[in-house]
């Protein structure tokens, strides 16, 4: 066990070296424009997922929008607990993301939605909903298999099918959407 840590750092580092970054600064260009034209912004996941949308929402609606003249419009699907486990109960766990959507998206919205698998029912219900009314959909996901990555507009693919490795990927991704804006790059 004494290698482990090195050896988990280097596979990872071989990974984030593979990620593309030109889908990245599609995404930065299409949240700029969100901001610019007063839409929303949604995120969700589950599990380790889940977190990384959440710390997202706190990275925009603070980081890249306090003490700012143009200011984001962000809301985690993923963050009331409340709300998720009325409609896991009452209706079904599939429509926890999508319900909410109902009630918020508009055309030209912006959806992320991360996923490990890229199979989760209820992120892959809320981002073929979004696509129905206009949004503009973001799968953070495997390269590697998945219906995410299929039916996402713009996908933030990690070639790996590690979870660890994944969610470190969503974590430095999503750290350069939100930094982007919050060193004022754009």
């Amino acid at each position: 066990m004494t290698d482990f840590a090195k050896n988990y750092l280097t596979d990872l580092a071989a990974v984030i070296q593979q990620i593309n970054p030109e889908p990245l600064e599609q995404v930065i260009e299409c949240m700029r424009q969100a901001r610019d034209n007063g839409r929303t912004l949604f995120t969700c996941g589950n599990g380790g997922s889940a977190s990384i949308a959440s710390e997202m929402v706190v990275d925009i609606n603070k980081g890249a929008s306090y003490g700012k003249e143009k200011r984001f419009r962000m809301i985690g699907l993923s963050d009331s607990i409340a709300t998720i486990t009325a409609y896991a109960n009452d209706v079904d766990y599939e429509s926890v993301f999508v319900e909410q959507l109902k009630n918020f998206a508009q055309q030209d919205d912006v959806l992320i939605a991360i996923s490990g698998s890229g199979n989760s029912p209820n992120v892959l219900r809320a981002v073929e909903y979004a696509n129905e009314v206009g949004c503009t959909t973001v799968g953070c996901t495997t390269s590697e298999s998945g219906k995410l990555r299929e039916i996402s507009s713009l996908p933030l693919l990690v070639p790996s099918g590690h979870m660890g490795h994944l969610e470190d990927c969503f974590y430095a991704m999503t750290h350069i959407l939100c930094y982007a804006f919050i060193d004022e790059m754009v």
